[in-house]
């Protein structure tokens, strides 16, 4: 049932994507505070970072499936309960202990809101405009990623580290007043026995496993940016932390401001083309990166980085909304989780897997020279390269099998 007010539900689903991502990247600012407050060392802090992402990486593709049987709406709005008292007791918390249970509190929150927001796309916007919906919380959560560190780091200094979990209390409860009055509240329908079954069918979708696949990849590879990309400017450019941290904001506002330009290209143009232009911009930006010469600084830099960056936006819009748009109305919550774990398992892979390669060809980043730690700049991006190919070709030959069986049902 589509929304009688979709531009309110939209905005509710929009805060939520915001919420969630700004539960990610805000809390990172605020590490070195919590060192001091607590007398704790710097590995028993990023458990406060860690904690969060775990529960989301955990539940999601559970509370996706909850959703398909217990009512989405519904459980969008206990999610951002959830996700709101998580926060107040993150605000309270007397030890670093209780700091780190009521964040993995707010993580299961934040993956029903994560899980669930991307699911009721398909309830609140005609099909035809799916692809700017996608856009536009793509843009969202981009927005909240880019804007954490920036808002965190001013609350710090003006109100200290709980200003960080209270700043969500009342935006929580906004976007909760928001989903109540402009979503409609489903009830719990009758689910026929062979559901699991169905769900298993879909799950061995190959276009769907392509897009899986895929978003795990180029999320990987975006996230080489933030782990590489503060190296090399530092050590690489020679920019002092105020302009490198500007710097490392071009991608996220990048993603930004083109979400929705993304979405609305992929309604006019197709998913699949729209998935595959995307790609290939990504394969530009990467190839760039791996052979770009020391000599030409940041701007050699940030230029490939937009390239790359607006791939990313493209692709990501276009394999969303081709992914949610061929899932069967009652698979919705447990496929939107699958992309969002995805996602995740892909930046995890990133920051580790190629984190990995390009501290081992720069050696000790404590004394690496400016050659080496170009020299894994180019071996980093040349691995990303690699995986964007992957990515290209498992999207092509998804559309292949998804136009011969089409050719075969037809005849």
């Amino acid at each position: 049932m589509k929304s009688p007010a979709p531009r309110g539900a939209l905005a509710a689903l929009s805060l939520s994507m915001l919420l969630a991502s700004l539960g990610t990247s805000i809390a990172n600012v605020g590490l070195p505070s919590l060192v001091l407050a607590f007398d704790a060392s710097f590995q028993a802090a990023q458990w406060v970072v860690l904690a969060y992402l775990l529960a989301i990486t955990a539940v999601i593709v559970s509370v996706g499936r909850l959703g398909d049987l217990m009512g989405r709406s519904r459980l969008l709005l206990t999610g951002l309960l959830l996700f709101t008292v998580a926060s107040a007791l993150c605000g309270v918390a007397s030890s670093l202990g209780l700091l780190i249970a009521a964040r993995a509190l707010q993580g299961l929150g934040a993956a029903i809101m994560m899980a669930m927001t991307m699911a009721l796309v398909g309830e609140t916007v005609a099909k035809e405009r799916t692809g700017r919906a996608m856009g536009l919380l793509g843009s969202v959560s981009a927005m909240g990623t880019a804007l954490g560190p920036s808002i965190g780091g001013g609350l710090i200094a003006g109100f200290g580290w709980r200003a960080l979990f209270f700043i969500t209390v009342p935006l929580g409860l906004l976007t909760f007043a928001l989903a109540r009055r402009y979503l409609h509240v489903d009830r719990r329908e009758q689910k026929p026995a062979r559901s699991a079954l169905n769900v298993l069918s879909t799950l061995r979708d190959s276009s769907l496993n392509a897009g899986l696949g895929m978003s795990a990849l180029v999320s990987a590879v975006m996230m080489a940016t933030l782990v590489v990309g503060p190296f090399y400017l530092t050590h690489g450019a020679g920019l002092d932390p105020a302009r490198m941290g500007l710097t490392m904001a071009i991608g996220p506002c990048v993603s930004a401001l083109m979400g929705v330009p993304a979405g609305r290209l992929t309604d006019r143009f197709g998913a699949g083309p729209m998935t595959i232009a995307g790609l290939l911009a990504m394969l530009g930006g990467c190839l760039l990166l791996s052979l770009m010469p020391l000599n030409l600084g940041i701007a050699g830099y940030i230029g490939p980085l937009i390239i790359l960056t607006l791939g990313y936006a493209q692709s990501q819009a276009a394999n969303n909304t081709a992914v949610m748009g061929e899932v069967p109305a009652d698979q919705r919550g447990v496929v939107a989780g699958l992309l969002n774990l995805s996602r995740n398992l892909g930046l995890i892979a990133g920051a580790s897997a190629l984190g990995a390669v390009f501290a081992q060809t720069a050696g000790d980043l404590a004394t690496a020279s400016r050659s080496a730690v170009g020299n894994g700049m180019h071996a980093t991006f040349g691995v990303a390269l690699a995986l964007v190919i992957a990515s290209l070709l498992m999207v092509v030959l998804a559309l292949r099998d998804q136009a011969r069986k089409h050719s075969a049902f037809k005849n």
